[in-house]
């Protein structure tokens, strides 16, 4: 019998999981995390974790008949996650906290907070599987392909996997609700969190104001210019932008205008037609192998953004940077978000890296 430290948001999909590991016989320990100071959440924020999610974890454990903790790592939690998203955004990328927390203080703090407690495996919640052999472990897609959240795992590291559960990887959510209805837990019908949790008005330009203030030239006007350098247009700050967004460029034009790329040193937003959008060359950086790394001219799967099919990629090495070469141009490639590489099953995550740039051959 394994003893499981499991995290629990309050949600319906950690609430199910922690279930199943109690009726699989395991010995389990419930935790949710507090991330960030409270005192500015709406008392029902839709977030995973603000108190309504701690409240509501509490109550499952309780039937459940597990203990319960909370986890103070608001600090790590600030440095991780919230100090790189403001700055991703000051330098004009479109962050994913998703990726950062799980890969930089979610699973790290937990995996060393549980072997204070005695655990030897970490759970949670998320639609992935994994599979353990005596050589290895393996993060595969969930089986419920609309929920699927391989995608935000690939910062983990490797050395960690071993210790990893997912109890709810091989259901749908349709099957989760129903578990949790017929056990009776009180978040059975409880909706999805909306927003970033530490973005409870779900505006985080909000964020960014309150953290870079006013006067940053993230949140100052500028430019909407072609690639020629044309312009055609104002903006109240390039920090609301993201690559191929179509929303706040104004009109006055014969074809519909995308945003292509930012300039923070001019605080230009760069815009375009759809088919300026696609490029088939994508830069990574901080690539993370879960599996055996791929060698120079390697081929893989890439998903460049959640939810996004995955496209054939050749690996480079060129210079000090790693290259994905797509087989098909791909719209909106945007720095700061993840490219992540699959099996040619599409079903292994192999690993990942963040974007940095891309461009057409």
């Amino acid at each position: 019998m394994n003893r499981v430290l499991m995290a629990m948001s309050g949600g319906v999909d950690s609430s199910v999981a922690a279930a199943l590991l109690v009726e699989q016989g395991h010995d389990v320990v419930g935790v949710t995390m507090k991330t960030f100071c409270y005192s500015d959440t709406p008392a029902h924020s839709k977030t995973c974790c603000g108190l309504d999610g701690i409240s509501d974890a509490k109550r499952v454990a309780a039937a459940l008949g597990i203990p319960h903790y909370v986890f103070d790592v608001e600090e790590a939690f600030e440095r991780n996650v919230i100090d790189n998203f403001v700055t991703q955004y000051a330098e004009g990328k479109t962050p994913n906290p998703c990726v950062r927390c799980n890969g930089y203080t979610k699973f790290r703090d937990l995996l060393s907070r549980g072997r204070a407690l005695g655990c030897n495996r970490i759970a949670s919640g998320h639609y992935v599987q994994i599979k353990h052999t005596h050589s290895r472990s393996k993060i595969l897609r969930g089986q419920d392909k609309e929920k699927d959240q391989s995608y935000f795992l690939w910062a983990l590291p490797h050395t960690m996997l071993k210790s990893l559960l997912f109890p709810i990887g091989n259901l749908t959510k349709a099957q989760v609700r129903e578990r949790a209805r017929s056990q009776g837990l009180v978040n059975s019908d409880k909706p999805e969190s909306q927003e970033i949790c530490f973005v409870p008005t779900g505006d985080y330009r909000d964020l960014l104001r309150e953290r870079l203030g006013e006067l940053h030239p993230a949140l100052q006007p500028g430019y909407l210019v072609r690639r020629s350098g044309e312009i055609v247009g104002e903006h109240s700050g390039y920090a609301g932008f993201t690559i191929g967004q179509r929303k706040g460029l104004g009109g006055g034009s014969d074809e519909p205008m995308f945003v292509l790329s930012i300039s923070p040193d001019t605080k230009e937003v760069v815009v375009g037609t759809r088919p300026e959008l696609f490029d088939d060359v994508v830069v990574i950086s901080g690539l993370n192998w879960l599996g055996e790394p791929l060698e120079d001219g390697g081929e893989a799967l890439v998903q460049l953004r959640h939810r996004a099919p995955t496209v054939p990629a050749v690996l480079r090495s060129v210079e000090d940077q790693i290259v994905l070469e797509l087989d098909e141009a791909q719209a909106a490639v945007t720095p700061g978000q993840s490219a992540v590489l699959f099996d040619q099953e599409d079903r292994c995550v192999m690993g990942g890296g963040t974007i940095v740039s891309a461009r057409s051959r």
